[in-house]
């Protein structure tokens, strides 16, 4: 388990990968929680000029992710994702933001369950209600 807000360390981790590509922005990242946002730009965009969902799913599993890793039990090696699930309610446009919110809602020692939601922050609008399971790792 880490201690504190550790969004600069993840910051600098995701360079290269798919959310540092993305232009993911990390509020806070600690055990329980993380925040986070992209502003929408073109490569967010779907070829229908909508906002493509799998930009939404980096965003909300991209935050469950990190405060899965900084969650994790003392001694856990790691994590990898199981199951995830998103219900899209709403959709933002190019120049607006979206942020998100993850949330612990299951600490276990073999698996970790996590809530987050994704907001127009120009609307306040929902645009997608994200649930993901994770199998915490341990050293054999």
């Amino acid at each position: 388990m880490m201690d504190g807000n550790v969004a600069a360390t993840f910051a600098e981790r995701q360079k290269g990968a798919l959310p540092g590509e993305l232009g993911l922005q990390w509020d806070e990242v600690a055990n329980g929680r993380a925040s986070g946002w992209f502003t929408v730009e073109g490569r967010h965009m779907a070829p229908n000029g909508f906002l493509h969902a799998a930009s939404v799913i980096a965003l909300v599993d991209s935050a469950c992710g990190y405060a899965c890793l900084a969650s994790l039990p003392e001694g856990a090696t790691g994590f990898t994702t199981i199951e995830l699930k998103a219900n899209y309610l709403g959709t933002a446009k190019a120049g607006e933001t979206v942020e998100c919110q993850a949330r612990l809602v299951h600490g276990g020692r073999m698996t970790q369950v996590w809530d987050a939601e994704a907001v127009n922050r120009a609307t306040g609008k929902t645009i997608a209600l994200f649930r993901c399971t994770q199998m915490v790792l341990w050293p054999k």
